[in-house]
């Protein structure tokens, strides 16, 4: 499976880096060809400008800011994403690139009448997120209702193939955390993405 895996983290010396590092490792395992987005290190700008914003609705127009991350959509088969939780949700710069870059007709239909919004993607048969949050495990999941998650695995998914399957992986309460956890997180990911088929 061709798998994109998107990358979203400002320091290099972060424990997200070894978790993208424990991602790939397990995707390349499995057999997958894999290619690394890193949004931070290619300097993708997550603010969307007036002109953008004007003519987000009409179809090729829209697609020449973010042709090259609608190229590399086109060719996953797999989508992994790989960021911290902050404020119950992904990061600006990642949601930022949601915005611009999953966009009319290139990636979903308009919705008519009563009818959705309806998938573009259809090759992409897979996604996940691997997160870290500063939060418990209850208070994400019991009182927030995950958002971040439904964002991605919930929101995209239905603009995906048809039966897309989703796979969510998260370390919680990070800032307190033993390392040990820490280390038996990254061989979590690893062993789960290495037996992704």
């Amino acid at each position: 499976m061709r798998v994109l895996l998107v990358y979203c983290h400002p320091c290099a010396e972060s424990y997200a880096a070894a978790v993208r590092d424990a991602a790939m490792q397990g995707l390349a395992e499995a057999g997958h060809e894999v290619r690394l987005l890193d949004l931070y290190a290619t300097g993708f700008q997550p603010v969307m400008s007036a002109e953008e914003r004007r003519g987000y609705h009409t179809p090729g127009d829209n697609e020449k800011p973010v042709a090259e991350h609608l190229t590399a959509l086109r060719w996953c088969e797999g989508l992994v994403f790989v960021y911290p939780t902050w404020w119950y949700g992904p990061p600006a710069m990642l949601k930022g690139w949601l915005e611009r870059v999953w966009i009319p007709y290139a990636t979903f239909t308009m919705p008519e009448n009563d009818k959705p919004i309806g998938p573009v993607l259809t090759q992409i048969r897979f996604l996940a997120c691997v997160s870290t949050l500063g939060s418990p495990w209850w208070w994400w999941t019991v009182y927030m209702k995950q958002p971040g998650r439904n964002i991605i695995l919930r929101g995209l998914k239905v603009i995906c193939a048809p039966r897309c399957r989703t796979l969510w992986l998260a370390l919680h309460n990070l800032d307190t955390v033993s390392e040990t956890r820490r280390r038996h997180f990254l061989a979590k990911v690893r062993k789960k993405l290495s037996q992704v088929a």
